[in-house]
């Protein structure tokens, strides 16, 4: 990353890839909260929605980080498959091996059997589904029958569904309403309220290896205006903040001013900004500085 060097980083503080070395708990603590009581109670179903870059990929990512000891672990990113398919993928992440050419029936029984064994470990199983809205209607019969798994004393597999709030449209669905009244613990990812961005874009900058001589810092104005313009998701303030970087990096800057936002929402699709930059202008900015660095 050109910048990291001039602003004291070891790497990329504002990479909207989902690293749970970044994870923010004032954000996400209250919902991981509830599914590590909820899974550790012997819960069947859970559910948590958010909006689109609210962070449910990252929340899921440490639950499963800080769960790898006492569970074993399922996680499927994109459910978007027919129900046998759905058996397959379940069998994969759990290690179970299935034949090419296996009724739904024998799937099931084979999963029945897998999870029979990692119970007398006792080792209890979850199944993490991102992306849970793109669930085929049909293939939620699937997930029901998975539920049904159990002993007489708990579930042999816990459930956990991620999911934008469409999620909550699928499933009020009539057809699949015995799988909505099996979820015992819900939760709604909200975004970042504006005295917490600023506490964000420091908690990144810290777990980056900023050096404290160079680090960059953003002005009360600049935060106020980036939680205005990315309305608090945080994968809009990751896109926008790493803009900021860039164009103070280019003007050899070390503070990020309410100029700099303006400009990284003008050229960002999907903020609330006044008017677009174009790409020339853009450009022409960011780099308007490589002379003076020379």
């Amino acid at each position: 990353m050109i910048y990291l060097e001039h602003f004291g980083l070891r790497e990329p503080p504002f990479s909207i890839t989902p690293d749970t070395d970044f994870f923010y708990a004032p954000s996400h603590q209250a919902a991981l909260n509830t599914l590590l009581v909820a899974l550790r109670g012997g819960e069947g179903f859970l559910k948590i929605t958010g909006e689109v870059g609210c962070g449910k990929t990252m929340l899921c990512r440490q639950l499963l980080k800080l769960l790898h000891d006492e569970f074993v672990t399922a996680y499927i990113p994109n459910p978007d498959m027919g129900a046998n398919d759905l058996f397959r993928a379940v069998a994969q992440e759990l290690g179970v091996p299935l034949p090419k050419r296996m009724s739904r029936y024998a799937m099931l029984e084979a999963l029945r059997a897998a999870l029979l064994d990692f119970a007398a470990q006792p080792k209890p199983v979850v199944l993490c589904i991102d992306e849970a809205q793109a669930i085929p209607v049909e293939t939620v019969e699937s997930l029901r029958l998975l539920s049904n798994l159990e002993t007489e004393k708990r579930k042999l597999i816990q459930i956990v569904l991620l999911g934008q709030p469409e999620l909550d449209d699928k499933l009020a669905l009539p057809e699949i309403r015995q799988l909505l009244q099996r979820i015992t613990f819900s939760d709604d990812l909200g975004t970042l309220a504006a005295t917490q961005v600023g506490e964000y874009l420091a908690h990144r900058l810290q777990r980056a290896g900023q050096a404290v001589r160079v680090a960059p810092t953003f002005t009360p104005e600049a935060v106020a205006l980036m939680h205005r313009h990315s309305l608090g998701v945080p994968r809009m303030i990751n896109v926008l903040a790493h803009k900021c970087l860039m164009l103070a990096f280019g003007e050899v800057e070390r503070h990020i001013t309410a100029e700099h936002v303006r400009w990284a929402a003008g050229d960002t699709p999907g903020v609330r900004a006044h008017a677009p930059v174009s790409a020339a202008r853009w450009w022409g900015r960011l780099w308007g500085g490589a002379e003076a660095r020379s």
